[in-house]
């Protein structure tokens, strides 16, 4: 792990993992994530991508934000923007900013910056205990909400339906930023 960030996302999930009881075995009948990954995640071997972490959150009963909370180990109600934790997905580019202030509110803010063509999916699970909508700040997005595919652009909201498997993707030429508003349910 080369950033600090990184290396308290390892013992936040580890601990989140050991608070709850489970096994790495459970955890990854859970997430779908291989037990092997899961304890590279943990040993801070592998950096994970925004998939993974969504599906170990998910399982774990956890928002990816309120992971990256953990991992920050902050309670502040106030979260000025230069504190405002970010993280780099590996494989797409993506980089996401936990707006909300880190705690265990019903909803939370999450900014996301898209790079062009970069494409990011979710599993249905990532979407079942939340209330989600999607705003675009900027540039354009098409969100693929299982067999159908929106096409946003600057200004447009985007409330989801039931929880099914779902894609970001950035079709333009210049970055794409959203405001993803999470309200657990």
């Amino acid at each position: 792990m080369t950033d600090p960030l990184s290396a308290s996302l390892a013992a936040a999930v580890r601990e989140a993992r050991q608070d709850r009881a489970l096994s790495a075995g459970v955890l990854a009948e859970r997430s779908g994530v291989s037990r092997a990954m899961i304890g590279k995640i943990e040993r801070g071997e592998a950096q994970p991508t925004a998939v993974l972490l969504s599906r170990l959150a998910t399982a774990l009963g956890l928002t990816l934000s309120e992971l990256i909370a953990r991992a920050e180990g902050d309670d502040r109600r106030l979260a000025r923007r230069e504190d405002q934790p970010t993280w780099q997905d590996p494989v797409t580019g993506y980089v996401r900013r936990a707006v909300s202030p880190p705690g265990h509110g019903a909803t939370e803010l999450v900014e996301v910056d898209l790079p062009p063509g970069a494409k990011a999916g979710f599993p249905a699970s990532s979407y079942a205990f939340a209330d989600h909508q999607v705003w675009v700040l900027s540039g354009q997005l098409r969100f693929h909400e299982g067999e159908v595919v929106h096409e946003l652009a600057e200004g447009d909201c985007l409330q989801l339906g039931r929880p099914v498997d779902c894609a970001y993707e950035n079709p333009g030429n210049q970055p794409c930023r959203y405001l993803v508003v999470l309200t657990k349910v």
